[in-house]
């Protein structure tokens, strides 16, 4: 409702604006402050006092008059408030918002019929996840959930990097090494069992004699070459490494969740020849220069100070070459491209932009979503050095200590049943994953975090369980009620102020989608999440829902309860958080 409602106040203006013959050209259209009696409001007066030559509030009361409320199905009325025009929802609006909230899809949106690839992740497969690039997997995937439930068709891809240096130093060292030279794997798995042999290769190449790393060096040279000239045994030999590791990355990516539809590598572009077009173009652009052995683009016109290198003097290209060539396919077959990358690679991707505009591509609907680091009180990570701190043990410890927590609270949960030993586990599960994803996604993206267990897993503030637990007991009161939700009922009971507050706190929702969506901003749908808890447990508290003075009323209450559950379910799941139906 909130969407048409604003469409109804964007029409009112207008019709107002163009009646007193004045510009409508930005109608001002804003969500009023904390405390105003209003849904949305409209600034329009500031930017029209000096044309009108009328102080603000008097071009505000113009406004006012020449809107009749009685034309809009949702506006009940349009007020001056200052410098502001208020707009009140009609009782129509707070009516069909609980009856439009027990849709289980609700807040989804219309179909934009745009495709779009989202491009997150994307670690080189050379180990297991660590914490330190914890916010790519979690953010690319909310940003992708979002994309998704704002209506567009969405791909989710996994850029795989095979052809880099890191790439074939692991091929070469799994070849040379023998199990025997190697430590104990941290765990049973494949992405640990391999990582040991990258790290021996790299501290064989710092700590060897100067004859042997050559010897190294050389082998590993040709593994690069081998795929640079498309040599299909060489590919098969990096495959083997890369696609084991990847294997067991995707448990830990699993268990975030964070989903793929495509692991999308970079010899494909270089054995379908898009990597040497891109080259050839390159070279013939009036940017190219070949400069100290490399060839280059110089793009110091564009503000640029580091020239952007596309091609060896051994004729093997970069992973930027390689990832100009999959741009340009992302654009060729998507309406929208955006690639989760962290903000050490913003110069490369400004770079990169540059270079696909050189090459004659439109980039405008090419978006960098940055972020920035995720910090553990512990300290740094590097999984080249095996002193990282994995994304495994993280989680494990995320689950360990909600299980402790939800066995320490469970005395006070909703339901009287006993909890199985399963229905912990799934707790335990469903509240730690949640804690880390909720604390990771809930802060703006350019800001580091540092993880902290004690915020994150606290029951009673901003954080997942806070809100999951919402959803609990929006299912426990329904199952109480005999797990029916009335489809009869009379909406224009709910006229309470803590009723009222919660229907438009449900009916903002698809805007906070829409919102979202057009900014990539997944911390807003949290940041609405822990807002929707607030008012539900004001609403909890006020008004008793099944023990309501009589069986209209409760009935009543009782689709609101079942909007909420929708909604908060809907919300959580698009920052892909689960929303437990106990705890």
């Amino acid at each position: 409702m909130f969407l048409t409602f604003r469409e109804e106040v964007e029409d009112a203006l207008h019709g107002a604006l163009s009646s007193l013959s004045l510009p409508t050209d930005d109608l001002g259209i804003e969500t009023p402050p904390e405390g105003v009696d209003a849904v949305l409001a409209s600034s329009a007066a500031f930017r029209l006092a000096g044309e009108v030559g009328a102080p603000p509030p008097k071009v505000a009361v113009d406004i006012a008059e020449e809107i009749d409320a009685s034309e809009f199905d949702y506006i009940a009325e349009a007020t001056p408030q200052g410098p502001y025009v208020n707009f009140l929802p009609s009782g129509a609006y707070y009516d069909e918002t609980v009856t439009a909230g027990q849709d289980d899809e609700y807040g989804r949106l219309e179909s934009t019929g745009d495709k779009v690839v989202v491009e997150h992740t994307s670690a080189n497969p050379t180990g297991p996840v660590h914490v330190g690039r914890a916010r790519n997997p979690i953010t690319g995937d909310a940003v992708a959930r979002i994309l998704d439930f704002a209506g567009n068709d969405v791909d989710r891809h996994y850029y795989v990097n095979d052809a880099g240096r890191q790439i074939a130093v692991f091929t070469w060292a799994y070849e040379t090494f023998d199990e025997d030279d190697l430590p104990k794997p941290e765990r049973e798995r494949a992405d640990y069992d391999l990582v040991r042999y990258y790290r021996k290769g790299n501290s064989y190449l710092e700590e060897a004699d100067p004859e042997a790393v050559e010897k190294a060096e050389t082998e590993i040279q040709s593994i690069l070459q081998g795929l640079e000239e498309g040599d299909e045994a060489t590919y098969e030999r990096v495959s083997e490494v890369v696609d084991t590791v990847l294997s067991g990355m995707r448990v830990t990516l699993d268990r975030l969740p964070a989903e793929f539809d495509e692991f999308v590598k970079e010899t494909r572009f270089m054995f379908d020849g898009s990597t040497d077009d891109v080259v050839s173009r390159l070279k013939e652009s009036e940017y190219s220069v070949y400069e100290e052995d490399a060839w280059q683009l110089d793009l110091s016109e564009f503000g640029f100070e580091k020239n952007l290198v596309f091609l060896r003097s051994d004729d093997t290209s970069l992973y930027t070459t390689r990832d100009l060539a999959h741009h340009e396919w992302k654009l060729d077959n998507y309406d929208r491209a955006v690639t989760v990358i962290g903000e050490d690679h913003k110069l490369q991707a400004e770079q990169l932009a540059q270079a696909l505009e050189i090459l004659g591509n439109d980039t405008e609907n090419l978006t960098a979503f940055h972020y920035s680091w995720v910090n553990l009180p512990e300290g740094g990570m590097s999984t080249r050095e095996g002193t990282g701190i994995d994304m495994d043990d993280l989680l494990d410890e995320a689950e360990k200590r909600a299980r402790e927590e939800v066995e320490k609270r469970m005395d006070t949960r909703i339901r009287d049943d006993d909890l199985t030993e399963a229905d912990v586990d799934r707790i335990a599960r469903q509240v730690g994953i949640g804690a880390v994803r909720y604390d990771i996604i809930s802060k703006q993206p350019t800001k580091t975090i540092t993880f902290e267990w004690e915020r994150a897993l606290d029951f009673e503030a901003q954080s997942a369980p806070y809100v999951q637990y919402v959803h609990a007991r929006t299912c426990g009161i329904i199952e109480e009620a005999g797990g029916e939700v009335p489809t009869e009922i009379d909406p224009s009971l709910l006229d309470s102020d803590a009723e009222q507050e919660l229907i438009e706190v449900v009916a903002r929702f698809p805007h906070v989608i829409e919102e979202a969506a057009d900014d990539l901003e997944p911390h807003a749908v949290a940041t609405y999440t822990r807002q929707f808890a607030e008012t539900f447990n004001t609403f909890y508290r006020e008004c008793p829902v099944l023990t309501a003075e009589d069986d209209d009323l409760r009935d009543a209450r009782l689709a609101l309860v079942a909007a909420s559950k929708h909604t908060i379910a809907n919300a959580l799941n698009v920052i892909g958080i689960e929303a437990p139906e106990s705890m």
